[in-house]
């Protein structure tokens, strides 16, 4: 079987990261779309709240199974009998970023491999950061969100 991670804080997920995720769904068999938490860093919404959108935005395919974790994301993967990270590009420095994880990853995970979706293009100029801050200033953020976190809103 194989099974594929995609990890991320998601705070809050946004339609980059439901394109990703729906764009490898023929990839794989399962997509385990993870949750870190890092306790060092402070979240907008609270770890039920992002369980909550992500699992509404994929309601729709049974492919797609949320957890949250703590550990390593490696450690999780193998948990998980997971052979594959799955991860978005947007840019060159995204690609800097993450080609370095990855390595790291192959190396400490026993050969895990990632699988980098190029973002595409109508979703690559914006993040979750630029999406808080666009709701901190109290604009609409919808254009940037899938439309069950827009309703859980």
């Amino acid at each position: 079987m194989r099974i594929a991670v995609f990890p991320g804080s998601f705070d809050p997920i946004t339609k980059g990261h439901e394109d990703i995720v729906r764009r490898a769904l023929p990839l794989f068999d399962k997509i385990i779309v993870a949750l870190g938490t890092n306790s060092s860093k402070k979240y907008y919404f609270d770890e039920s709240k992002r369980l909550d959108f992500i699992r509404a935005t994929f309601a729709d395919t049974s492919k797609v199974e949320v957890e949250a974790y703590q550990e390593l994301t490696s450690d999780f993967c193998q948990k998980k009998s997971a052979r594959f990270i799955l991860r978005g590009l947007r840019n060159g420095t995204d690609f800097d970023y993450e080609a370095t994880i990855a390595m790291l990853n192959k190396d400490i995970g026993n050969g895990l491999e990632t699988v980098l979706l190029i973002a595409d293009a109508k979703y690559n100029y914006f993040s979750s950061t630029v999406v808080r801050e666009i709701m901190k200033g109290g604009k609409d953020v919808s254009l940037f969100l899938p439309e069950p976190v827009t309703k859980l809103l």
